[in-house]
């Protein structure tokens, strides 16, 4: 076998040539997450419309008029068990329309996404939740959702209430709770389910300091039980700290991946410059 490296030819022998494909077998093994060449496009309406009705008598009618919008445009990039990613870029850049492709919620328009093992959604802690019910209820609706047994969450309940803190408030309707007190909840319930992948948008800006920080740990000690983490924040330090690499997604395209400091330090000089034009 003869590899051509910048100009030099090396030849390999035949236990070179194995060891080499064992190795690329193993870390496309190792891969939990694979983005081969996304793409997502939406529909937007040309003109304005004024009410529901009317937007639908000119679509049945065939006389809406839409363009094709770009959300993501060709994104490429793998994840490792047990590493963490962040996503950044401006509002609108596509970020978490690429988090809930990576949920199964949307399904891309080109290209493919593998996704390995249990998946836990941090993208709008409460989505799901039914506001006249009960806190406690809320809890065993939410494990059903995340396809947990009655007897699975059970075994969880206390570790879930410990970790919101809501002890004296479980039996309360949902809709006299606070907004952070929902995000309490909902970030107990999903940390709690053992993920092998945890996806996260901006959830980390949610409660008081003092929960902030708590979930700051608890994603920690996850990170060190190997969890893989896929986080989508503007918050660079938060990246930095937390995640090994980093996505940069601008305008719909993939303007850097690599490591999370280098990749963060380009877009902070990134958002200066504008600035000063």
């Amino acid at each position: 076998m003869v590899i051509l490296m910048e100009n030099k030819i090396e030849i390999l022998d035949n236990q070179e040539i194995q060891a080499s494909i064992n190795e690329a077998v193993e870390e496309k093994e190792e891969n939990i997450i694979e983005v081969n060449n996304v793409s997502m496009e939406f529909f937007l309406p040309n003109e304005k419309v004024d009410n529901l009705k009317e937007f639908f008598i000119r679509l049945v009618k065939g006389k809406m008029e839409k363009k094709k919008h770009k959300v993501l445009d060709d994104i490429s990039f793998s994840v490792r068990k047990g590493e963490s990613i962040g996503l950044i870029g401006h509002n609108g850049a596509g970020k978490s329309t690429l988090l809930k492709i990576l949920t199964g919620i949307m399904r891309p328009t080109e290209g493919s996404v593998m996704v390995k093992g249990k998946v836990a959604p941090l993208l709008n802690l409460g989505a799901g939740f039914d506001n006249e019910a009960s806190a406690k209820e809320n809890v065993y609706l939410n494990g059903a959702i995340l396809g947990y047994s009655k007897r699975e969450i059970e075994h969880k309940y206390k570790e879930i209430v410990d970790f919101a803190e809501l002890h004296d408030y479980m039996n309360m309707p949902l809709k006299n709770f606070s907004s952070g007190m929902v995000a309490r909840l909902g970030f107990a319930i999903a940390i709690d389910v053992n993920p092998d992948i945890l996806l996260v948008d901006e959830i980390l800006s949610v409660g008081d300091e003092n929960f902030r920080k708590k979930c700051a740990a608890k994603i920690n000690e996850l990170r060190d039980r190997g969890v893989t983490f896929v986080i989508v924040s503007h918050n660079m330090s938060q990246i930095k700290n937390l995640c090994q690499k980093a996505v940069w997604i601008e305008d719909s395209h993939m303007r850097a991946y690599g490591d999370s400091k280098e990749v963060c330090d380009k877009y902070i000089e990134y958002c200066n410059s504008l600035k000063k034009h």
